[in-house]
């Protein structure tokens, strides 16, 4: 039990690293382009923002899907590398079907990997919000000055 809760937590961490090194090139690339984003026209710029936005939380999924993955199928907890990636989709994102299992003796390390998944959402959707947040307030600082 101990070692699936340090494996999971180690997984956790990278995962998270892996969410906060997206985070910081979004940020680096804000502030490179932020003289052309402040500027007329805004609302277009706002939706390169979203876009942008997404592309960098679908990376930051995909990376944390497949290391979960990756783990479960070197553990050799599935058959095989397919059926590791559906359990840990599924799981990440809290769907739960419940049609692929883990087995008995692993399942902290999959209640680990469904508590990852809702971090990583929680942290998705505040990037997204702040990430308007932040374009929009200097857009509107720059009009007025």
């Amino acid at each position: 039990m101990l070692g699936q809760i340090a494996f999971g937590s180690a997984l956790m961490l990278v995962s998270i690293g892996i969410a906060g090194l997206w985070i910081w090139l979004l940020e680096t690339a804000f502030a490179r382009w932020e003289g052309w984003l402040v500027q007329a026209p805004h609302r277009p710029k706002l939706i390169l923002i979203v876009l942008a936005s997404s592309l960098a939380v679908l990376a930051m999924v995909t990376m944390s899907v497949w290391l979960w993955a990756g783990a479960f199928h070197l553990l050799r907890i599935f058959a095989d590398f397919e059926e590791a990636m559906y359990f840990t989709l599924v799981t990440f994102t809290t769907l739960g079907y419940g049609d692929v299992l883990m087995p008995e003796e692993w399942r902290i390390l999959g209640g680990l990997a469904a508590a990852n998944g809702l971090l990583s959402f929680g942290l998705m959707t505040a990037l997204m919000v702040e990430s308007l947040r932040h374009v929009r307030v200097r857009q509107i600082a720059f009009t007025k000055g």
